[in-house]
């Protein structure tokens, strides 16, 4: 009588197990995040002589220049970035294009 009601139990267990895996629903969403933001690189000799001079300053003199982009944000918003480098350290720097800083 045990086995039975131990077996009994048991196929009641396996199926509302069964009953509730079927049940399992996932919803997945996607969302994509589009960047309008356009990067262009620029050679460093060819930044406006105002960038030049400001990464000339003493604020930066420490540092070398090593690539430099133009950044140009959906709303129209424009500067460059130029990414520095001081020994082992490394950073970003970015000025507009009349030589001040950007934010």
């Amino acid at each position: 009588m045990k086995k039975f009601i131990l077996s009994a139990a048991f196929l009641a267990f396996a199926g509302l197990t069964t009953v509730q895996a079927g049940n399992l629903k996932q919803s997945t969403t996607i969302v994509a995040n589009i960047d309008s933001t356009k990067t262009t690189p620029v050679k460093l000799e060819e930044l406006p002589e105002p960038v030049k001079a400001t990464l000339a300053s003493d604020a930066y003199k420490a540092w070398t220049p090593t690539e430099a982009f133009l950044i140009v944000e959906e709303s129209g918003k424009s500067y460059y970035q130029v990414n520095v480098k001081k020994e082992e350290e490394k950073g970003s720097v970015k000025i507009n294009a009349d030589g001040t800083p950007a934010e």
